[in-house]
């Protein structure tokens, strides 16, 4: 890409988006707003008061950072919109590729990214509904751009940023752009062909494919090399005593 080109992607059509200055966070701005919003909906906040991450992990998110969710109405069971997240997961590859050569990136299961070997990157989802779609589905994406957040003491994969690697300075605002139309494009593949397309991109951005690794479930450590993800968006190791699908896990490597 030369430098006269416009590396921001255009906002997708269909889309709207809100920005703020302050929220106590996007993903509870996007539940408050659930039953208004009439087309997808990304929600981006210049500064959050109570971010969270996964397991209502705290999420460190200093100033110039992106602090976004969309909001959508996706004709999905729970269990299909929960694949969401692998959407997400190669929209950030592919708007992060922009900004910093695309060999630092990879893909953590179940929805982090990594840039050189650190986490730059987190998807959260969230949905609700009683009947056999949900309602609604939010996916939460925060990213490391200008700074990486300090006093994080307990992560399995220290934090960084995207300047902080050597990557291109960019507003969050920009990003967001960048992102946006990259993630338009995954939906428009998955209605096209399917969640094995879907599947297959994210593999081969995974990080530790093919390597041993190990996932804490919370009930056990379960230790094997990491063979797959299956249709379901399951993690597949294979054990001393076989083949595993695990659900849920934090991964360690």
């Amino acid at each position: 890409m030369s430098t006269n080109d416009n590396p921001h992607g255009h906002w997708p059509e269909g889309y709207a988006r809100v920005v703020l200055d302050s929220v106590d966070s996007t993903m509870a701005e996007a539940a408050r707003r659930a039953p208004d919003i009439e087309r997808p909906t990304w929600i981006m906040a210049k500064t959050q008061t109570a971010a969270r991450g996964r397991r209502g992990r705290p999420w460190v998110v200093p100033a110039g950072n992106l602090n976004a969710t969309l909001i959508f109405r996706p004709e999905a069971t729970a269990q299909e919109a929960a694949k969401r997240s692998f959407l997400a997961a190669n929209a950030l590859y592919q708007a992060l590729a922009i900004y910093v050569p695309s060999d630092q990136l990879a893909l953590k299961w179940p929805n982090d990214v990594l840039l050189s070997g650190r986490k730059v990157a987190g998807i959260l989802l969230e949905s609700s509904g009683q009947g056999p779609y949900v309602d609604w589905l939010s996916i939460g994406i925060g990213v490391n751009l200008r700074h990486t957040p300090e006093g994080v003491t307990d992560a399995g994969f220290p934090p960084t940023s995207l300047m902080a690697e050597g990557g291109w300075e960019v507003a969050a605002q920009d990003f967001l752009a960048t992102l946006a139309d990259a993630y338009a494009t995954q939906e428009a593949k998955l209605l096209r062909l399917g969640f094995g397309r879907i599947r297959e991109d994210w593999l081969s951005k995974a990080a530790r494919l093919g390597e041993v690794i190990t996932a804490r479930t919370g009930r056990e450590d379960v230790t094997g090399i990491f063979d797959s993800i299956d249709r379901d968006g399951n993690l597949v190791l294979i054990t001393g005593t076989g083949p595993r699908a695990i659900s849920a896990a934090d991964v360690f490597f």
